[in-house]
């Protein structure tokens, strides 16, 4: 892959640190162009941890306790895909399909890291003039909530249905993961408060998918994903998001 493509920071936790520190970070990198976190054992990645696992982790223990007493190696997810710099899109899209996770850690040689994920990869959809456009993007499902709905509602179809974004009925609005993880922090994450589930999600301030109303070519969604800080587009009845793209990609 070429060197733009590989020289994303490993942004790095470790084993044993709580929880909480964790969810922090997330805070900043998701759906960015770190997206996860790595679970490091000394300097060896050994994991990593995104909003999925904070998402299980609350809804089955809605309380402090998640946060300040479970270590981060309890909650890691040890799939972690590491390759080499020189991988094929086709075999690292392989590997993603594998794991169901856009994220991989890039061995750069002597105990140096970078990471790879499902935005980085939106670089090629923009200087490369892919001719494929929204409709050849399977259709799938668009999981919507409620406006009454509650945090533990939309958390429990995140996890039925394996996404990480759902829609506001009716609407263009959606929360994610992130959305999810920032509500947390101002809860200072559940500290003297177990009741998390039950709060509306209405308490929140949802984000906005772009609405595009012309059949447009994937390197022109790349080029509009690219700038959005959590992308996600609409067109008719097909919500696209940077792994459809990404996907595609990998048939080209």
């Amino acid at each position: 892959m070429q060197n733009s493509l590989i020289s994303t920071p490993c942004v790095n936790v470790r084993k044993n640190a709580r929880v909480k520190v964790v969810a922090g970070m997330l805070v900043q990198y998701l759906e960015t162009f770190t997206d996860s976190v790595v679970v490091r054992d000394e300097t060896r990645p050994i994991g990593m941890v995104g909003g999925r696992e904070i998402i299980q982790g609350v809804y089955k223990n809605p309380s402090s306790d998640f946060f300040e007493m479970k270590q981060v190696e309890e909650i890691t997810d040890s799939r972690l895909n590491i390759v080499v710099p020189e991988v094929t899109l086709e075999d690292l899209i392989s590997l993603w399909k594998r794991v169901g996770r856009a994220f991989a850690v890039i061995d750069m040689g002597n105990s140096d890291y970078s990471v790879i994920s499902v935005k980085k990869l939106l670089e090629i959809g923009i200087n490369n003039n892919i001719e494929s456009t929204i409709s050849d993007i399977p259709k799938k499902k668009i999981v919507t909530f409620d406006d009454d709905a509650s945090f533990g509602d939309v958390m429990k179809m995140m996890l039925e249905n394996k996404t990480r974004k759902i829609m506001l009925e009716g609407s263009t609005k959606f929360i994610n993961d992130r959305i999810i993880i920032e509500t947390l922090e101002k809860f200072d994450f559940l500290l003297n408060n177990d009741g998390f589930l039950d709060v509306p999600v209405n308490i929140a301030s949802l984000d906005d998918a772009k609405t595009v109303s012309e059949n447009l070519t994937i390197t022109e969604i790349s080029k509009i994903m690219y700038g959005m800080s959590q992308p996600l587009i609409i067109y008719e009845d097909r919500m696209v998001s940077p792994w459809d793209v990404c996907m595609i990609l990998g048939k080209n």
